[in-house]
């Protein structure tokens, strides 16, 4: 269920569009049932904001699946989205991948022990002149080593 405070939350995107077109809140209406949601997406809240924009479920359904910021299963207090494109790639992505996998003890797509963290490969996040790099929650980090690595990681709470 949407609550209140989300409920008027998107109400103000809503605003932002005419009249007829609730449903280009979409986006900014997920991402906000997410956020209350401990950073994920049940099928439930999905049909919810469906129902709140007067949307086809699977339209809604469609835009959760398609775009990668938006979790399926319960992720950790801070998600790194490693870019996982060519550029990065190339410039040792892999690599420091595995070493962050190591370094949190949790593989991409769980959740470290401590439930601090977790690790998505994702497609391009737009950053390609300082790969590789990652996405912390809405922070970029660009010019990665294993040693920059280790100074982020040590700076999360």
């Amino acid at each position: 269920m949407i609550s209140t405070a989300a409920k008027k939350e998107i109400d103000q995107w809503i605003k932002k569009y005419p009249e007829d077109w609730k449903s280009s809140a979409v986006m900014q209406a997920l991402k906000i049932v997410q956020k209350e949601n401990n950073n994920f997406l049940t099928e439930e809240l999905i049909n919810d904001v469906a129902s709140y924009l007067d949307m086809p479920p699977i339209a809604v359904a469609e835009v959760a699946t398609f775009y990668e910021n938006f979790n399926h299963k319960p992720v950790g207090k801070h998600v790194i989205r490693f870019c996982h494109t060519i550029s990065c790639m190339l410039n040792g992505a892999d690599d420091l991948i595995k070493y962050t996998e190591k370094k949190i003890g949790a593989k991409v797509g769980e959740v470290s022990k401590d439930g601090l963290v977790s690790i998505k490969k994702v497609e391009c996040l737009g950053a390609c002149r300082h790969a590789p790099m990652f996405q912390i929650d809405d922070k970029y980090y660009e010019d990665l080593t294993k040693e920059k690595i280790d100074l982020i990681l040590e700076d999360l709470k």
